[in-house]
């Protein structure tokens, strides 16, 4: 009788379980309307992003010296750091290498951290404003 009992619990459980997640089951659609119009303003937003003269964005400067020294030191930063962009910049009379375009100082820091193993003068800082007078 005990095990007549045990089974009719465990029957009971099962069913139990089974009818509950089959009753929280739900199927339906999603239909997404959206303006042509906000296409257009996303790539506009993408291209503000990885813009490079945007001067509220944080840079690693890795070189500063003559044109040769420049070509070397970005040869060498692209074949270790890919991902991260650079721009050479002239500033009379030097050359200078900047790394990234980094959106906080955390995360220029972080990247600072990994290119500071291969390039021991570089730092962090942000460029200043240029202006169109």
């Amino acid at each position: 009788m005990n095990l007549l009992n045990r089974y009719s619990t465990a029957l009971l459980t099962l069913s139990l379980a089974l009818s509950i997640s089959f009753s929280y089951a739900q199927q339906g659609t999603v239909t997404i309307n959206k303006s042509p119009e906000l296409d257009a303003l996303l790539s506009i937003k993408k291209e503000m992003n990885v813009s490079n003269n945007d001067s509220d964005r944080y840079k690693i400067q890795i070189y500063s010296g003559d044109r040769t020294g420049a070509d070397r030191a970005k040869g060498k930063f692209n074949a270790t750091f890919e991902k991260i962009p650079l721009l050479l910049v002239y500033e009379t009379p030097n050359y200078k290498v900047w790394a990234g375009n980094f959106r906080s100082r955390l995360e220029a820091d972080r990247a600072l951290v990994k290119i500071k193993k291969e390039f021991n003068d570089a730092f962090r800082f942000k460029p200043k404003k240029k202006s169109r007078n």
